[in-house]
């Protein structure tokens, strides 16, 4: 995946609530602020919601993002959710972001971070198809630029509301990423993906939170569920019929319980809750598909992901 400029004009019609004595009281826009890895994907990420009807703004200097909103506000409705692409195209401007971010917050504007991740190895790969240089690798190697921006973005990163890696991601899988985040009218108040994992393919970059299975007994040296999944009922009633698995799965639905309640507090719409064995093809899976039902059951959105089921 490469990216590439993008300037989004697109706009959703809004009007605007009514106040006391019948004057039209202005609404104040949605903002998403779409930032991350140059190369992993931000163009995309901007054009999907530009196709959605946000308005775009590619690379908008931070200082100037609650000015663009408070013009939003102004615009009768016209433009209601703003999307703006902060980038190290920037960096000059960069330091001035976490200022308008407490701007934003202190005119109690629904906003949202949207950062875009990828492994050093995919990065590189994409510079080197496109024959261009990183833009913070100077006279250095395209993995010093890397590095170089990893460092800037990495308090923003820990802020994010949503990350998403695109390391193993084609265009059209991160459009239907965001098409998921994004597309919907009614904005839920959490929204949770599960997501099994192999660890001997390493922690997924975008979990928020980790847990692992492998304190359970591996049906890969069962020779007769081998050659099946954590999909499989066979298998499934095999962990589960291990001592604790039961008592792991209540106990940490319950403990998410918690976490839900407090991220719904601090205003954080998003979660990945991975769930790691050995090869991500038993354990995991079967442990995912259990768990996923139980925080649906709490008001949770949930989808399922199999990260590594089906690579052995």
């Amino acid at each position: 995946m490469t990216e590439h400029e993008n300037h989004g004009d697109g706009a959703q019609v809004k009007t605007g609530t009514t106040g006391e004595g019948g004057a039209e009281v202005a609404a104040i826009p949605e903002l998403v602020i779409i930032s991350g890895m140059s190369g992993a994907g931000r163009s995309t990420a901007a054009k999907c919601l530009e196709d959605l009807g946000w308005f775009v703004v590619d690379n908008l200097p931070p200082a100037l993002i609650p000015t663009m909103v408070d013009l939003g506000a102004r615009s009768q409705g016209n433009v209601a959710r703003i999307a703006v692409v902060v980038d190290v195209r920037g960096r000059r401007f960069f330091d001035n972001l976490r200022e308008s971010l407490a701007d934003l917050a202190a005119k109690n504007v629904k906003r949202r971070v949207l950062f875009l991740e990828a492994s050093d190895e995919a990065l590189v790969r994409r510079f080197e198809s496109v024959r261009r240089p990183h833009p913070l690798q100077g006279d250095g190697r395209i993995v010093d630029g890397i590095a170089a921006e990893r460092d800037l973005l990495r308090e923003l990163r820990g802020d994010a509301d949503l990350v998403i890696d695109t390391s193993s991601l084609n265009v059209h899988e991160l459009r239907a990423k965001m098409d998921a985040q994004f597309a919907g009218e009614e904005e839920p108040e959490l929204r949770a993906t599960v997501m099994s994992f192999g660890y001997k393919y390493g922690l997924p970059v975008d979990a928020d939170l980790v847990v692992d299975c492998r304190f359970l007994p591996n049906p890969h040296w069962v020779p007769e569920l081998r050659p099946f999944t954590g999909l499989n009922e066979e298998v499934s009633g095999y962990v589960f019929n291990q001592p604790g698995a039961k008592e792991f799965l209540d106990r940490y639905a319950e403990l998410l319980q918690l976490i839900a309640a407090g991220y719904r507090r601090e205003g954080k719409r998003y979660v990945t809750i991975a769930i790691g064995c050995t090869g991500g093809k038993h354990r995991s899976v079967a442990m995912s598909e259990r768990l996923a039902p139980r925080l649906a059951a709490e008001g949770v959105e949930t989808v399922i992901v199999h990260r590594d089921m089906g690579r052995e």
